[in-house]
């Protein structure tokens, strides 16, 4: 599975912003069909999303779609499948595994009259209500194309209006549905679970103490809405020097106890065991795909 520490959201008729994106430093794009088009803009959100994905290098170019209820659901996926450059689509309002399939199979119908195989274009689903929580894991394992999960849980966004909780970073009000659609990804094997945006664009303290708990939950990336965001997210979503030496010594330490038939040690007065090797094993696995990332950029 492909890691995205930051996915740049880009309304797909905003030629102003489109023109910045090959100056910008997040891992890819997301062109927006949906929320930030208004429906006379529809046709030419998709021509200009066309035209900005070929000019885009690299697999680097999803494409949020409209949603089923939507009506342009069929004509966005017949638009944009097979599109060289193409990473694949971003589904929002995802709140049965139904509507999983029934994206998986209007997919699969275009996929096929393209000429292309059945399944070949992933998706990311994004979970934006309640409905949406509580069956995360059905929705996330309802169709093999699905690659990875957005918790969309940006201040006043729809998941907001689904819970009528008030919205807060650290606090109570939104920890639950954020920690409950995370594990849920990792149930399903999700290797790279994406965290919402952090709607206050002004804030960037403020984002980089979300960004920073958004880490320690165990996300390894989020999109993002503002390029001033971009920067200080795949900083944070990197591993510290110390994080990065710390899993050295302790390989180091697992193979030397392995070595005179243990498999205990401690490093720095803290249990090492098989779990914690493999702990360390998944930063540094984590270290080389970033860094394979930047070299290919």
């Amino acid at each position: 599975m492909r890691l995205w520490r930051t996915l740049l959201f880009v309304p797909a008729n905003q030629r102003r912003m489109l023109d910045k994106l090959n100056s910008l430093p997040a891992d890819g794009f997301i062109f927006d069909l949906e929320d930030t088009v208004p429906p006379a803009e529809k046709a030419n959100a998709r021509a200009m999303a066309k035209e900005y994905i070929a000019k885009t290098p690299g697999d680097k170019s999803w494409v949020r779609v409209n949603a089923v209820p939507s009506g342009y659901l069929h004509e966005d996926l017949a638009e944009f499948v097979g599109t060289p450059g193409l990473a694949g689509f971003v589904v929002p309002k995802q709140d049965s595994p139904g509507d999983v399939a029934a994206v998986d199979r209007m997919l699969a119908s275009v996929e096929v009259h393209k000429g292309l195989p059945a399944g070949s274009t992933p998706i990311i689903v994004m979970i934006e209500s309640a409905s949406g929580v509580l069956s995360s894991l059905q929705i996330i394992t309802a169709a093999k194309r699905v690659e990875s999960v957005i918790y969309a849980g940006g201040e006043d966004g729809d998941m907001n209006v689904s819970l009528g909780a008030t919205w807060s970073s650290e606090g109570p009000e939104m920890m639950f549905v954020r920690q409950f659609t995370f594990v849920a990804a990792r149930a399903a094997n999700i290797k790279y679970p994406l965290d919402g945006v952090f709607s206050n664009i002004r804030d960037l303290e403020g984002f980089k103490r979300d960004t920073t708990l958004s880490k320690r939950l165990g996300f390894r990336g989020r999109t993002v809405i503002h390029p001033t965001q971009i920067e200080a997210a795949n900083q944070i979503y990197m591993p510290t020097a110390a994080e990065i030496d710390y899993a050295h010594r302790v390989i180091k330490a697992f193979d030397e106890a392995l070595a005179r038939g243990t498999a205990s040690t401690t490093v720095d007065g803290k249990l090492v065991d098989v779990a914690m090797a493999k702990t360390a094993s998944n930063i540094l696995e984590l270290v080389a795909t970033i860094t394979g990332r930047n070299q290919q950029t």
